[in-house]
């Protein structure tokens, strides 16, 4: 009995700890600045209490913002040879049934994908350029001139830090995020699964094939579009935020907070990664983390 009663008041504590952020600090909606802010000041109101935030007008001098369109990109990158994710869907590293799936990999020319995406060429799958170590800086160096190297104001605010704290660009189109602070993770499920790639056929269908010798991978399996409440009924608590993040304005997404995105079609973002701070935030997180998952359901 005793046993039961201290569990019941865990999972009691790991209910309540989310509700006390969203009435202590948390906004309902992600704000928005109409400019910069002072490094200490952007440290000092939006890092250090780990809040997200959308920043107009911090980066309209880019170049890119006027030159980055399918003429000039052929122009000037249209031969270079680039890493392209291609999946059935457009999503990339997600669970498929039993399975974390990452997409296939292709190399191909630049010019050769504006032709899939503009519709010049027909293609079964949805390609992206994603790759993690930086397309930009790695693959088409021919365009950093027309970006800063980094972001002047953050690079000072967090100085002699890495990446993790993300400042996420949009050149183009839109972007469409659904973030959740890391005190909801109680309501947020976790499952292990293989990890598989996507192999596209001859005929153009997709299998899933497995990755040998690898470690499960622990992940979300819940959609946050349409999300399955009576498996995963915890989620009901949870208090997803929804922002579209536009041409010209700049998504801070702070360390930890767990994002889904989406983004209109031909859509082009840069994001500056930093390093987050391994505080006591972190060792919190880790702690509330270990507690839901040990508890299981609240």
């Amino acid at each position: 009995m005793a046993e039961n009663i201290t569990l019941d008041a865990v999972k009691k504590c790991l209910r309540d700890f989310p509700l006390e952020a969203r009435e202590l600090y948390l906004n309902k909606t992600v704000p928005c600045l109409e400019q910069p802010l002072s490094p200490l000041e952007f440290y000092r109101e939006w890092i250090g209490p780990n809040k997200p935030c959308v920043i107009r007008n911090a980066f309209s001098h880019w170049p890119a913002l006027s030159k980055w369109n399918p003429s000039h990109l052929r122009e000037v990158v249209g031969s270079k040879v680039i890493s392209v994710a291609v999946t059935p869907n457009g999503y990339a590293d997600a669970v498929n049934q039993d399975r974390f799936v990452m997409p296939e990999e292709r190399l191909m020319t630049f010019s050769s994908l504006l032709d899939v995406v503009e519709g010049k060429v027909e293609s079964r799958g949805v390609f992206y350029v994603q790759k993690q170590c930086s397309n930009l800086t790695e693959e088409l160096p021919e365009l950093t001139g027309d970006v800063e190297t980094h972001i002047p104001w953050m690079s000072e605010a967090l100085v002699h830090k890495d990446h993790y704290e993300n400042l996420y660009c949009v050149i183009t189109g839109e972007k469409h995020f659904i973030l959740l602070p890391p005190s909801d993770r109680p309501f947020i499920p976790y499952e292990h699964y293989q990890p598989a790639v996507y192999r596209q056929r001859e005929d153009g269908d997709f299998d899933v094939v497995d990755v040998a010798d690898s470690d499960k991978v622990p992940w979300i399996p819940l959609d946050p579009l349409k999300p399955d409440l009576e498996l995963y009924p915890d989620y009901r608590l949870a208090c997803p935020l929804h922002v579209t993040v536009k041409a010209g304005e700049m998504l801070y997404l702070p360390s930890l907070w767990f994002h889904h995105v989406r983004q209109s079609h031909g859509c082009i973002a840069v994001n500056f990664w930093y390093d987050m701070e391994y505080d006591i935030k972190y060792n919190y997180f880790q702690l509330v983390e270990s507690l839901a998952g040990a508890v299981g359901p609240l």
